[in-house]
């Protein structure tokens, strides 16, 4: 794996599940990692691992903009943004309430837009970075219940790859990962018959450890990934149509 040595890492909503995992991955390569977080934290865990926290309600662009400017002041500049931050308010659409609506639009995708934007002032003074939207498979095959969640991941994408032409002059790559079904606090809430539904498409019949999510976007923020931009990667290898499964028995 590639050292991140002498680099500034920034990860939205890295206080638990993937974003964690991919903070721990960067400040274990030797990245200078710093995470936002929008309510607890748990500094135990996070300061002997050297990474810096900060409070930061990601659909708030004053208080995102205090955050990059503390960061960009206690690192000396930002080389690498990982959005990831992200809730859910899951509800069939005739249910749904406007404010549940609004609250995830602006969370993960206002987020993330707001964070590109106050982080690329940087990268594009330094004539690098490395930007990695952290979306969602439910983006790419859409999901019953989840309209708001999946229209915010799916824009994620179509984010990517606008920022990606408008930055690529400046040696900036912009990326997208669409995890699938990953074990966090997140997903520890769904029911049996919620998990149920999601492991019927499936071929192993479990969900992926964030680890492997976290592996993946060091690839994109490293060199390796120098000539990768504006795409999207499904990191999902066991979420398969029924038609799509293949079966080899021995003879």
């Amino acid at each position: 794996m590639h050292s991140f040595q002498n680099k500034a890492v920034l990860v939205t909503g890295g206080s638990r599940g993937i974003g964690r995992a991919i903070a721990v991955k960067f400040a274990s390569l030797g990245a200078k990692a710093a995470i936002t977080y929008k309510s607890k934290i748990d500094p135990n865990y996070f300061n002997p691992k050297g990474i810096k926290y900060y409070q930061c309600d990601s659909a708030d662009s004053t208080a995102i903009s205090s955050v990059v400017e503390s960061i960009e002041k206690e690192f000396g500049t930002i080389d690498i943004l990982v959005n990831n931050a992200g809730i859910t308010k899951d509800g069939l659409i005739m249910r749904m309430k406007e404010e549940d609506w609004d609250s995830v639009i602006n969370t993960n995708l206002k987020g993330a837009f707001l964070f590109c934007r106050e982080t690329a002032k940087i990268m594009v003074k330094n004539n690098f970075g490395k930007i990695i939207n952290i979306s969602s498979i439910v983006a790419t095959v859409g999901n019953a219940g989840q309209s708001n969640y999946v229209a915010s991941k799916a824009g994620m994408l179509g984010l990517t790859k606008a920022l990606a032409k408008e930055l690529a002059a400046y040696n900036i790559q912009v990326n997208a990962v669409a995890p699938g079904f990953v074990e966090t606090d997140m997903t520890s809430g769904l029911t049996e018959q919620q998990k149920e539904v999601i492991f019927n498409q499936q071929v192993k019949r479990k969900a992926a450890k964030p680890d492997k999510v976290a592996d993946f976007v060091a690839f994109l923020a490293s060199p390796d990934s120098d000539l990768i931009n504006g795409q999207t990667f499904v990191v999902e290898a066991t979420w398969l149509k029924k038609e799509e499964k293949i079966h080899f028995k021995p003879e």
